[in-house]
């Protein structure tokens, strides 16, 4: 069962997360909490535990328009908010892997008409921000 959608980007890790930032903000999404995850275990697991996750941050994007809806449609639903968008360092120095949860994933468990209408949306919009970052080509 795939939960998320995923693109490569030929693009180092700091350029990719700022072009992931800008490509989601033209979709409407703010980001609430940005998590370092390799600053998190270098002070929590240490160097080796940093070093093997590599390059890799979390960020919480929210659209309040589509925060309300869900939230007014099943407020449990906040449990699965805000979106979450990982940009992470890819297999070489030159490329990014940036990956999205899918919104359908709130539908598989809700089932809800309006859960429905408030993911296809939301899917709508981080498939085209996913998008636009899938068109970078390699300078």
């Amino acid at each position: 069962m795939s939960y998320t959608h995923a693109v490569v980007v030929p693009l180092p890790y700091a350029e990719a997360l700022e072009r992931t930032r800008a490509a989601l903000s033209e979709q409407g999404f703010g980001i609430l909490t940005e998590i370092d995850v390799r600053a998190t275990f270098e002070q929590k697991l240490g160097a080796e535990a940093a070093e093997e996750v590599g390059d890799y941050v979390i960020l919480g994007a929210c659209n309040p328009s589509l925060a309300s809806r869900a939230l007014a449609a099943e407020p449990q639903l906040g449990a699965l908010l805000p979106c979450n968008v990982v940009v992470r360092r890819g297999t070489d120095p030159g490329s990014s892997t940036v990956e999205a949860i899918d919104p359908q994933t709130m539908v598989r468990l809700s089932g809800s008409p309006a859960v429905q209408e408030v993911a296809d949306d939301a899917d709508t919009r981080l498939r085209a921000a996913l998008d636009v970052l899938g068109g970078i080509r390699a300078q």
